[in-house]
Protein backbone atom coordinates (compact mmCIF):
# COMPACT_ATOMS: atom_id res chain seq x y z
CA UNK A 1 0.00 0.00 0.00
CA UNK A 2 1.16 3.50 -0.79
CA UNK A 3 0.91 6.43 1.59
CA UNK A 4 0.74 8.80 -1.36
CA UNK A 5 -2.06 8.31 -3.85
CA UNK A 6 -4.47 9.90 -6.25
CA UNK A 7 -7.95 10.13 -4.74
CA UNK A 8 -9.38 8.80 -7.99
CA UNK A 9 -7.45 5.56 -7.51
CA UNK A 10 -9.03 4.66 -4.16
CA UNK A 11 -12.46 3.02 -4.11
CA UNK A 12 -14.36 3.61 -0.87
CA UNK A 13 -17.62 2.30 0.56
CA UNK A 14 -19.22 3.76 3.68
CA UNK A 15 -21.75 1.67 5.59
CA UNK A 16 -24.05 3.57 7.93
CA UNK A 17 -25.63 7.02 7.58
CA UNK A 18 -26.17 8.11 11.14
CA UNK A 19 -24.67 11.44 12.16
CA UNK A 20 -21.12 10.10 12.54
CA UNK A 21 -21.20 7.98 9.40
CA UNK A 22 -22.55 10.91 7.42
CA UNK A 23 -19.92 13.30 8.77
CA UNK A 24 -17.09 10.91 7.89
CA UNK A 25 -18.52 10.13 4.46
CA UNK A 26 -18.83 13.84 3.75
CA UNK A 27 -15.24 14.42 4.88
CA UNK A 28 -14.04 11.80 2.40
CA UNK A 29 -16.22 13.24 -0.36
CA UNK A 30 -14.94 16.74 0.22
CA UNK A 31 -11.39 15.45 0.12
CA UNK A 32 -12.14 14.28 -3.40
CA UNK A 33 -12.90 10.59 -2.93
CA UNK A 34 -15.94 9.21 -4.72
CA UNK A 35 -17.65 7.10 -2.06
CA UNK A 36 -20.58 4.71 -2.32
CA UNK A 37 -22.71 5.26 0.76
CA UNK A 38 -25.03 2.62 2.25
CA UNK A 39 -28.11 4.12 3.87
CA UNK A 40 -30.60 1.95 5.73
CA UNK A 41 -33.63 4.24 5.45
CA UNK A 42 -35.07 4.94 1.98
CA UNK A 43 -36.16 8.41 3.08
CA UNK A 44 -32.60 9.30 4.08
CA UNK A 45 -31.19 7.90 0.85
CA UNK A 46 -33.63 10.09 -1.11
CA UNK A 47 -32.72 13.16 0.93
CA UNK A 48 -29.01 12.70 0.32
CA UNK A 49 -29.46 11.97 -3.38
CA UNK A 50 -31.88 14.79 -4.16
CA UNK A 51 -31.24 17.43 -1.47
CA UNK A 52 -27.61 16.63 -0.58
CA UNK A 53 -28.60 16.66 3.07
CA UNK A 54 -29.25 14.06 5.76
CA UNK A 55 -32.20 15.82 7.35
CA UNK A 56 -32.83 13.02 9.84
CA UNK A 57 -29.40 12.45 11.38
CA UNK A 58 -27.22 15.42 10.37
CA UNK A 59 -29.55 18.26 9.39
CA UNK A 60 -28.28 21.62 8.21
CA UNK A 61 -25.17 20.45 6.36
CA UNK A 62 -24.72 20.37 2.58
CA UNK A 63 -23.15 17.05 1.64
CA UNK A 64 -20.53 16.42 -1.01
CA UNK A 65 -21.58 15.60 -4.55
CA UNK A 66 -19.01 12.77 -4.37
CA UNK A 67 -21.33 10.70 -2.15
CA UNK A 68 -23.49 8.15 -3.93
CA UNK A 69 -26.21 6.92 -1.54
CA UNK A 70 -27.70 3.48 -1.97
CA UNK A 71 -29.92 1.02 -0.11
CA UNK A 72 -27.99 -1.86 -1.71
CA UNK A 73 -25.28 -2.82 0.77
CA UNK A 74 -23.67 -5.41 -1.51
CA UNK A 75 -23.20 -2.81 -4.23
CA UNK A 76 -21.67 -0.35 -1.79
CA UNK A 77 -19.00 -2.71 -0.41
CA UNK A 78 -18.10 -4.66 -3.56
CA UNK A 79 -14.75 -4.04 -5.24
CA UNK A 80 -13.57 -1.48 -2.66
CA UNK A 81 -10.13 -0.65 -1.28
CA UNK A 82 -11.63 0.59 1.99
CA UNK A 83 -14.97 -0.12 3.60
CA UNK A 84 -15.78 2.17 6.53
CA UNK A 85 -18.44 0.74 8.86
CA UNK A 86 -20.30 3.16 11.12
CA UNK A 87 -23.39 1.39 12.46
CA UNK A 88 -24.70 0.98 16.04
CA UNK A 89 -22.81 -1.74 17.87
CA UNK A 90 -25.92 -3.89 18.40
CA UNK A 91 -26.37 -4.28 14.63
CA UNK A 92 -22.70 -4.68 13.74
CA UNK A 93 -22.88 -8.48 13.48
CA UNK A 94 -26.03 -8.40 11.36
CA UNK A 95 -24.49 -5.77 9.09
CA UNK A 96 -21.21 -7.66 8.75
CA UNK A 97 -23.08 -10.82 7.79
CA UNK A 98 -24.78 -8.87 5.00
CA UNK A 99 -21.46 -7.77 3.52
CA UNK A 100 -19.71 -11.12 3.93
CA UNK A 101 -19.07 -12.59 0.50
CA UNK A 102 -19.16 -9.17 -1.15
CA UNK A 103 -15.97 -7.66 0.28
CA UNK A 104 -12.61 -8.66 -1.17
CA UNK A 105 -9.93 -10.21 1.04
CA UNK A 106 -7.76 -7.26 0.04
CA UNK A 107 -10.27 -4.70 1.35
CA UNK A 108 -9.33 -2.71 4.43
CA UNK A 109 -12.21 -2.76 6.92
CA UNK A 110 -12.34 0.31 9.17
CA UNK A 111 -14.70 0.39 12.13
CA UNK A 112 -15.81 3.76 13.50
CA UNK A 113 -18.45 2.18 15.75
CA UNK A 114 -18.08 2.27 19.53
CA UNK A 115 -19.48 -0.48 21.67
CA UNK A 116 -19.17 -4.01 23.03
CA UNK A 117 -21.56 -6.71 21.83
CA UNK A 118 -23.96 -7.81 24.58
CA UNK A 119 -24.11 -11.56 23.97
CA UNK A 120 -20.45 -12.25 23.17
CA UNK A 121 -18.84 -9.25 24.91
CA UNK A 122 -16.64 -8.79 21.84
CA UNK A 123 -15.38 -5.45 20.57
CA UNK A 124 -16.46 -4.33 17.11
CA UNK A 125 -13.29 -5.40 15.28
CA UNK A 126 -13.55 -8.80 16.94
CA UNK A 127 -17.15 -9.09 15.73
CA UNK A 128 -15.98 -8.13 12.24
CA UNK A 129 -13.11 -10.60 12.30
CA UNK A 130 -15.48 -13.38 13.37
CA UNK A 131 -18.09 -12.62 10.71
CA UNK A 132 -15.62 -11.81 7.91
CA UNK A 133 -13.15 -14.70 8.26
CA UNK A 134 -11.77 -14.25 4.74
CA UNK A 135 -10.36 -10.82 5.63
CA UNK A 136 -6.81 -11.14 7.06
CA UNK A 137 -6.29 -9.73 10.54
CA UNK A 138 -3.89 -7.08 9.25
CA UNK A 139 -6.66 -5.53 7.13
CA UNK A 140 -8.79 -4.37 10.08
CA UNK A 141 -8.56 -0.92 11.65
CA UNK A 142 -10.54 1.19 14.10
CA UNK A 143 -10.97 4.96 14.07
CA UNK A 144 -11.70 6.63 17.40
CA UNK A 145 -11.15 9.74 19.48
CA UNK A 146 -12.92 12.89 20.69
CA UNK A 147 -15.06 13.78 17.71
CA UNK A 148 -18.65 14.99 17.72
CA UNK A 149 -20.15 14.55 14.26
CA UNK A 150 -21.58 18.08 14.03
CA UNK A 151 -18.24 19.66 14.82
CA UNK A 152 -16.47 17.55 12.21
CA UNK A 153 -19.16 18.55 9.72
CA UNK A 154 -18.46 22.20 10.61
CA UNK A 155 -14.75 21.53 9.92
CA UNK A 156 -13.76 22.44 13.48
CA UNK A 157 -10.20 21.21 14.21
CA UNK A 158 -10.55 17.61 15.38
CA UNK A 159 -7.88 15.05 16.30
CA UNK A 160 -8.44 11.27 16.27
CA UNK A 161 -6.45 8.06 16.18
CA UNK A 162 -6.60 5.04 13.88
CA UNK A 163 -5.47 1.74 15.32
CA UNK A 164 -4.48 -1.43 13.52
CA UNK A 165 -2.30 -4.39 14.33
CA UNK A 166 -0.56 -3.65 11.04
CA UNK A 167 1.52 -0.47 10.83
CA UNK A 168 1.10 -0.19 7.07
CA UNK A 169 -2.69 -0.49 7.27
CA UNK A 170 -2.87 2.17 9.99
CA UNK A 171 -0.65 4.50 7.97
CA UNK A 172 -2.74 4.07 4.83
CA UNK A 173 -6.01 4.79 6.64
CA UNK A 174 -4.35 7.78 8.30
CA UNK A 175 -3.49 9.26 4.91
CA UNK A 176 -6.97 8.62 3.54
CA UNK A 177 -8.78 10.45 6.35
CA UNK A 178 -6.33 13.24 7.14
CA UNK A 179 -7.54 16.74 6.33
CA UNK A 180 -6.36 20.20 7.45
CA UNK A 181 -9.21 20.21 10.01
CA UNK A 182 -9.04 16.46 10.77
CA UNK A 183 -5.69 15.31 12.14
CA UNK A 184 -5.16 11.55 12.41
CA UNK A 185 -2.58 9.76 14.55
CA UNK A 186 -1.78 6.04 14.36
CA UNK A 187 -1.75 3.45 17.12
CA UNK A 188 -1.20 -0.31 17.25
CA UNK A 189 -3.26 -0.91 20.42
CA UNK A 190 -6.56 -1.97 18.88
CA UNK A 191 -8.11 -3.36 22.07
CA UNK A 192 -7.15 -0.29 24.09
CA UNK A 193 -8.57 2.12 21.52
CA UNK A 194 -11.82 0.15 21.28
CA UNK A 195 -12.26 -0.18 25.03
CA UNK A 196 -11.61 3.53 25.52
CA UNK A 197 -14.19 4.42 22.89
CA UNK A 198 -16.76 2.01 24.30
CA UNK A 199 -16.58 2.22 28.09
CA UNK A 200 -16.40 6.03 28.06
CA UNK A 201 -20.04 6.01 26.95
CA UNK A 202 -21.02 4.24 30.18
CA UNK A 203 -19.07 6.75 32.26
CA UNK A 204 -20.71 9.56 30.25
CA UNK A 205 -24.15 8.33 31.31
CA UNK A 206 -22.94 8.43 34.91
CA UNK A 207 -21.60 11.95 34.40
CA UNK A 208 -24.94 13.01 32.97
CA UNK A 209 -26.71 11.55 36.00
CA UNK A 210 -24.44 13.60 38.26
CA UNK A 211 -25.26 16.75 36.30
CA UNK A 212 -28.97 15.92 36.31
CA UNK A 213 -28.85 15.59 40.09
CA UNK A 214 -27.16 19.00 40.27
CA UNK A 215 -24.19 17.68 42.22
CA UNK A 216 -21.64 20.09 40.85
CA UNK A 217 -18.24 20.16 39.20
CA UNK A 218 -16.28 18.53 42.03
CA UNK A 219 -18.41 15.43 41.67
CA UNK A 220 -18.15 15.36 37.88
CA UNK A 221 -14.35 15.73 37.97
CA UNK A 222 -14.06 12.90 40.48
CA UNK A 223 -16.33 10.68 38.41
CA UNK A 224 -14.37 11.27 35.19
CA UNK A 225 -11.06 10.58 36.95
CA UNK A 226 -12.20 7.41 38.63
CA UNK A 227 -14.05 6.38 35.48
CA UNK A 228 -10.77 6.54 33.59
CA UNK A 229 -9.26 4.29 36.26
CA UNK A 230 -11.97 1.72 35.55
CA UNK A 231 -11.41 1.86 31.79
CA UNK A 232 -7.66 1.45 32.30
CA UNK A 233 -8.17 -1.41 34.74
CA UNK A 234 -10.33 -3.36 32.26
CA UNK A 235 -7.90 -2.56 29.47
CA UNK A 236 -4.90 -3.86 31.38
CA UNK A 237 -6.76 -7.08 32.11
CA UNK A 238 -7.34 -7.54 28.37
CA UNK A 239 -3.76 -6.73 27.39
CA UNK A 240 -4.10 -3.09 26.32
CA UNK A 241 -1.23 -0.61 26.28
CA UNK A 242 -1.57 1.63 29.39
CA UNK A 243 -0.51 4.77 27.49
CA UNK A 244 -3.56 4.47 25.23
CA UNK A 245 -5.80 5.60 28.07
CA UNK A 246 -3.82 8.83 28.44
CA UNK A 247 -4.39 9.58 24.76
CA UNK A 248 -7.12 10.53 22.33
CA UNK A 249 -9.15 7.32 22.60
CA UNK A 250 -8.83 7.40 26.40
CA UNK A 251 -8.94 10.61 28.38
CA UNK A 252 -9.63 12.69 25.24
CA UNK A 253 -12.83 10.91 24.26
CA UNK A 254 -13.87 10.45 27.89
CA UNK A 255 -13.71 14.16 28.75
CA UNK A 256 -15.56 15.13 25.56
CA UNK A 257 -18.39 12.66 26.06
CA UNK A 258 -18.76 13.38 29.78
CA UNK A 259 -18.96 17.15 29.40
CA UNK A 260 -20.21 17.99 25.90
CA UNK A 261 -23.80 19.04 25.27
CA UNK A 262 -23.74 17.09 21.99
CA UNK A 263 -23.17 13.79 23.83
CA UNK A 264 -26.22 11.53 23.56
CA UNK A 265 -24.97 9.38 26.44
CA UNK A 266 -24.54 12.36 28.72
CA UNK A 267 -28.01 13.55 27.71
CA UNK A 268 -29.55 10.19 28.65
CA UNK A 269 -27.83 10.29 32.02
CA UNK A 270 -28.86 13.87 32.71
CA UNK A 271 -32.51 13.07 32.04
CA UNK A 272 -32.28 10.08 34.39
CA UNK A 273 -30.77 12.34 37.05
CA UNK A 274 -33.65 14.73 36.54
CA UNK A 275 -36.14 11.95 37.22
CA UNK A 276 -37.09 10.49 33.84
CA UNK A 277 -37.22 6.73 33.28
CA UNK A 278 -34.92 5.09 30.72
CA UNK A 279 -37.75 3.66 28.64
CA UNK A 280 -39.33 7.08 28.31
CA UNK A 281 -36.02 8.70 27.34
CA UNK A 282 -35.22 6.12 24.67
CA UNK A 283 -38.72 6.37 23.19
CA UNK A 284 -37.98 10.03 22.40
CA UNK A 285 -34.63 9.33 20.71
CA UNK A 286 -34.08 8.27 17.11
CA UNK A 287 -30.31 8.16 17.37
CA UNK A 288 -28.56 5.57 19.53
CA UNK A 289 -26.91 6.23 22.89
CA UNK A 290 -24.34 3.42 22.79
CA UNK A 291 -23.64 3.50 26.51
CA UNK A 292 -27.06 2.06 27.37
CA UNK A 293 -26.33 -1.30 25.76
CA UNK A 294 -22.60 -1.16 26.47
CA UNK A 295 -23.34 -0.81 30.19
CA UNK A 296 -24.72 -4.35 30.15
CA UNK A 297 -21.69 -5.69 28.25
CA UNK A 298 -19.23 -3.97 30.59
CA UNK A 299 -21.07 -5.19 33.66
CA UNK A 300 -21.02 -8.81 32.51
CA UNK A 301 -17.48 -8.68 31.09
CA UNK A 302 -16.00 -7.12 34.23
CA UNK A 303 -17.71 -9.69 36.43
CA UNK A 304 -16.44 -12.51 34.24
CA UNK A 305 -12.88 -11.16 34.40
CA UNK A 306 -13.15 -10.20 38.08
CA UNK A 307 -12.35 -6.55 37.36
CA UNK A 308 -13.67 -4.07 39.89
CA UNK A 309 -15.59 -1.27 38.11
CA UNK A 310 -17.91 0.31 40.71
CA UNK A 311 -19.03 3.34 38.68
CA UNK A 312 -19.86 1.18 35.68
CA UNK A 313 -21.67 -1.32 37.89
CA UNK A 314 -23.77 1.33 39.61
CA UNK A 315 -24.63 2.82 36.21
CA UNK A 316 -25.81 -0.62 35.10
CA UNK A 317 -27.96 -0.97 38.25
CA UNK A 318 -29.54 2.44 37.62
CA UNK A 319 -30.31 1.55 34.00
CA UNK A 320 -31.47 -2.03 34.43
CA UNK A 321 -32.37 -2.55 38.10
CA UNK A 322 -34.11 0.78 38.70
CA UNK A 323 -31.72 1.73 41.49
CA UNK A 324 -32.11 5.32 42.65
CA UNK A 325 -29.29 7.55 41.33
CA UNK A 326 -28.84 9.10 44.78
CA UNK A 327 -28.59 5.65 46.35
CA UNK A 328 -25.97 4.66 43.75
CA UNK A 329 -23.91 7.79 44.54
CA UNK A 330 -24.14 7.05 48.26
CA UNK A 331 -22.92 3.49 47.74
CA UNK A 332 -19.98 4.73 45.69
CA UNK A 333 -19.01 7.32 48.26
CA UNK A 334 -19.22 4.94 51.24
CA UNK A 335 -17.19 2.05 49.81
CA UNK A 336 -14.19 0.89 51.83
CA UNK A 337 -11.40 3.47 51.77
CA UNK A 338 -8.45 2.50 49.55
CA UNK A 339 -5.10 3.64 48.21
CA UNK A 340 -5.64 5.62 44.98
CA UNK A 341 -3.34 3.48 42.85
CA UNK A 342 -4.56 0.09 44.05
CA UNK A 343 -5.38 -1.60 40.74
CA UNK A 344 -7.36 -4.34 42.43
CA UNK A 345 -10.26 -2.12 43.58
Amino acid sequence: MKNEFNVNDIKIGVVGAGSWGTALADLLGKKGFKADFWVFEKEVRDQIEHDRENKVFLPGFSLSENLFPSNDIAEVVSDKDIVLIVVPSHVMRETAMKIAGHVSKDTIIVSASKGIENKTRLTMTDVLAETLPDIPGNRFAVLSGPSFAKEVAKHFPTVVTVASRDKETAGFVQQVFAMPFFRVYTNDDVIGVELGGSVKNVIAIAAGIIDGLGMGLNTRAALITRGLTEIRRLGLKLGAEPRTFSGLAGIGDLVLTCTGDLSRNHTVGKKIGEGMKLKEILSEMRMVAEGVKTAKSVYNLSRKLDVEMPISHETYHILYDDVSPKEAVYRLMTRDLKHEWDESV
